[in-house]
C-alpha cells in the first residue's frame, strides 16, 4: 500500500479541476492548495530521512506501477487543459478570475506537466522520451528537454549553467538569465549534436526545429478547436508554468558551486551540489524531485529509488514554501545565505 502514496500527486490536478469548474475565489483553488495547504501539510507531517534497503530497492526498481503513475499524467494534463480552455472559451470571467485560472493552469502544467516530463526525459525508452516531449508542449518549453539533459546535467553548479542561481542573485534576475540563457544554450547544444551526426540544420534530427513547429501548431490547434481567447490563455498558462519551473531551479541550485581541479576542469558532480528537501508531502507530490542531489548524482535513477544524503545541503522548508520565500529576496538571502557553504561563496 505504501507504493500507492504517489497517487497523492494527483491531488494537484484535482485542485486544478476545482479551479477550472469554479468562479470567484474558487478559481484560485489550485493556488491555495499548492502554496498554503501543501506547506502546512509539510510542517504537520514532517520529514522522512530514511532510505530504502537493498531488498526494497530491487523490488521497486522493477515495479511498473511507479511508471504507470507517471504515464497517467499525460491524459490528465491534456484532459484538464482541454476542459479549462473550453471554460474560458464559453464563459465570461472577470480579470481576477482570469488570473486565478491562469495561475491554477500554470501550477498544473508545472507539477504534473513539466515535472513528470523531466522524470520521463531521463528514461531510456523511446516511448517514455516521446511522452516527456509531449508533456512539454502545453508548457511551451520543449527546448528544455535538450538543454536540461545535455547541458544542465553537465554544467550544473558552475557559472556556465543557466539553471544555477548565483550567490546573492534574486529570483527575478535569475528568471531573466535562466530563461534566455537556457534557450540559447539549447540551440548551441542542438548544433553540436547535429555536427556530431554530420547533419545539416534542416535535418530530420534537428529537434529544435521540430519544437518550433510543434508549439505554434499547438496554439493554432487551440485557436481552431476553442477560440482566440483560449489561445491567449494557453500562451499565458504555458509561460506561467515554465516560470514556476525556473523558480524550482532557483531553489534547487542557489549559490552552490563546484570547485576546479588542478587540470582546470570542474570536479565531478557530488551530492553536495544541490539543495534537498525531505518533507514528506513535497517529496510525494513532486515524485521525489526534492531529493535532487541524488538525482544529479545519478540522473538515470528512477524517482522511487532516489535517496537522501547526510552531506547534502537541505532547504529549511519544503519546495512550495521555498518558492514563496524566494519571491521576497531580502528574506531569502537572510535565511539561505548563511546555509551556503563558505568555500562556495564568492569573495570569501
Amino acid at each position: 500500500m505504501k507504493d500507492l502514496k504517489y497517487l497523492f500527486a494527483y491531488t494537484v490536478p484535482l485542485a486544478a479541476f476545482v479551479s477550472f469548474a469554479s468562479t470567484g475565489i474558487g478559481t484560485y483553488t489550485a493556488v491555495i492548495y499548492a502554496f498554503i495547504v501543501l506547506p502546512l501539510l509539510d510542517v504537520v507531517l514532517g520529514k522522512n530521512t530514511t532510505n530504502l534497503d537493498e531488498e526494497a530497492r530491487n523490488s521497486k526498481a522493477v515495479n511498473t506501477l511507479f511508471d504507470w503513475m507517471l504515464y497517467f499524467n499525460l491524459p490528465i494534463v491534456f484532459g484538464l487543459m482541454s476542459f479549462c480552455l473550453f471554460q474560458v472559451s464559453t464563459q465570461s470571467f472577470s480579470t481576477s478570475e482570469w488570473i486565478g485560472l491562469s495561475l491554477s493552469a500554470g501550477i498544473l502544467l508545472a507539477t504534473n506537466g513539466i515535472n513528470v516530463a523531466h522524470e520521463l526525459g531521463h528514461r531510456q525508452s523511446f516511448l517514455e522520451r516521446t511522452m516527456s516531449k509531449a508533456l512539454y508542449i502545453p508548457c511551451l518549453y520543449m527546448h528544455f528537454y535538450i538543454e536540461h539533459n545535455f547541458g544542465h546535467h553537465i554544467k550544473v553548479a558552475t557559472p556556465d549553467d543557466g539553471a544555477t542561481a548565483k550567490y546573492n542573485q534574486s529570483v527575478y534576475a535569475f528568471l531573466i538569465r535562466s530563461v534566455s540563457k537556457q534557450y540559447v544554450d539549447a540551440w548551441k547544444k542542438q548544433m553540436e549534436l547535429l555536427s556530431a551526426k554530420n547533419c545539416s540544420f534542416f535535418s530530420y534530427y534537428n529537434d529544435m526545429l521540430w519544437y518550433h513547429m510543434i508549439q505554434p501548431l499547438y496554439l493554432v490547434a487551440v485557436f481552431v478547436m476553442f477560440s482566440q481567447t483560449a489561445m491567449l490563455f494557453a500562451l499565458v498558462a504555458g509561460v506561467i508554468s515554465f516560470l514556476f519551473l525556473e523558480c524550482i531551479n532557483y531553489i534547487e541550485h542557489y549559490g552552490l558551486l563546484r570547485s576546479k581541479t588542478p587540470s582546470g576542469r570542474y570536479e565531478r558532480v557530488q551530492t553536495h551540489h544541490s539543495w534537498n528537501s525531505n518533507y514528506n508531502i513535497g517529496r510525494i507530490v513532486l515524485y521525489e524531485l526534492t531529493r535532487h542531489s541524488d538525482h544529479h548524482f545519478k540522473s538515470t535513477k528512477k524517482y522511487q529509488l532516489l535517496e537522501t544524503h547526510k552531506e547534502s545541503p537541505h532547504l529549511p522548508v519544503g519546495y512550495p514554501a521555498s518558492i514563496l520565500l524566494s519571491l521576497v529576496p531580502p528574506l531569502w538571502f537572510f535565511v539561505m545565505n548563511p546555509r551556503v557553504p563558505t568555500e562556495m561563496k564568492p569573495y570569501v
